[in-house]
């Protein structure tokens, strides 16, 4: 039996990793400062520890076959771009990434895979919203929109390098946009479509909602189970990556505001109002994935939106009637 770590597995696309590992017959330890918020761990044996300890990432590591990971310090457009959090997000995902190479390394651990993000790709490349440039050789000259952004460039090249040098198998994902059920939905560090469900479930019917500039900044969401999909398939190919891992159905921030209002069978207004926006637009190229394992996502985004704003929904009643019950009301 394969045995296999997931760091981050109490976040989001770690938990829905851990479960996938699980169901595939594998042994899996599951680390992370917290247990999934939202669901019991798959994970065979879940440490609660930080990763930023060395001891904690030689715990980790210790006796695995494959390393997943996932830890990072981020979250969506209200945390990355801000600018108020840019030297907690690059000292804690930096000395993450440091401590799990050395620690694996030492430990004799041969494969890796490293999540990275779209948000390494150079800001210039991505200012008209219809035609952003995000293949995988554009990435240099490098000029990410965010410290977060220039973080994950330098651990792309850290995992690449511990290859290099050292003979261990690395795989690295450039991620776009992850989104689905059992992910930050409230709190300021969630993503654009657990926001705006988040916005659509607590608004009634004919209400306001409001969203960050004019709407009209395009991105492209990848729902988490095919996420997971192409991190095993990566995993189990003779390619190294970087690779993005992303879905290629552009939308604007205004379209995927009018696809949460038709899965909650609401009519709602929009209000634009400035707020932290990230590059003007972005869409994942997957020219090279499909040609270096023959496959890339295809589930449309209004399917998935559909699964995550029911669960949002479920999230939001549920708030609100502890909060009714906590104030008698």
């Amino acid at each position: 039996m394969r045995k296999a770590v997931v760091n981050g597995a109490g976040g989001f696309i770690g938990s829905h990793l851990a479960r996938r590992l699980k169901n595939e017959g594998f042994w899996v330890r599951g680390v992370d400062l917290k247990r999934p918020e939202f669901s019991e761990t798959a994970a065979d044996e879940f440490l609660v520890g930080d990763l930023r300890d060395q001891a904690v990432a030689a715990q980790a590591v210790d006796g695995m076959d494959d390393v997943y990971q996932l830890a990072a310090d981020m979250g969506g457009a209200g945390y990355i771009f801000t600018g108020e959090h840019d030297a907690v997000v690059m000292h804690n995902s930096a000395t993450i990434n440091l401590n799990t190479l050395y620690a694996g390394r030492k430990a004799g651990v041969k494969r890796f895979f490293y999540s990275s993000s779209a948000c390494i790709y150079p800001e210039y490349n991505q200012k008209d919203p219809q035609n952003p440039v995000c293949s995988e050789d554009s990435a240099y000259p490098a000029a990410p929109d965010s410290e977060y952004g220039w973080e994950k460039l330098f651990s792309e090249r850290l995992y690449l390098a511990f290859s290099r040098n050292y003979g261990m198998e690395v795989h690295v994902a450039r991620f776009h946009n992850i989104f689905g059920p059992e992910g930050t939905w409230q709190g300021g560090r969630e993503k654009a479509p657990a926001a705006i469900c988040r916005k659509v479930a607590e608004t009634p019917d004919g209400g306001t909602i409001e969203i960050w500039g004019d709407g009209e900044q395009t991105r492209s969401f990848l729902y988490v189970d095919e996420c997971v999909e192409g991190v095993r398939r990566l995993m189990e190919s003779d390619f190294a990556g970087p690779v993005n891992v992303g879905s290629d159905e552009m939308v604007t921030i205004n379209g995927l505001a009018g696809m949460a209002m038709r899965a909650a069978g609401k009519k709602l207004l929009l209000q634009h109002i400035p707020g932290p926006l990230g590059v003007r637009g972005r869409n994942s190229d997957n020219r090279l994935i499909r040609e270096k394992l023959g496959w890339a996502p295809s589930a449309s985004l209004a399917e998935g939106l559909e699964k995550t704003y029911r669960w949002v929904a479920e999230q939001v009643k549920a708030d609100q009637q502890q909060r009714a019950a906590l104030t008698g009301r």
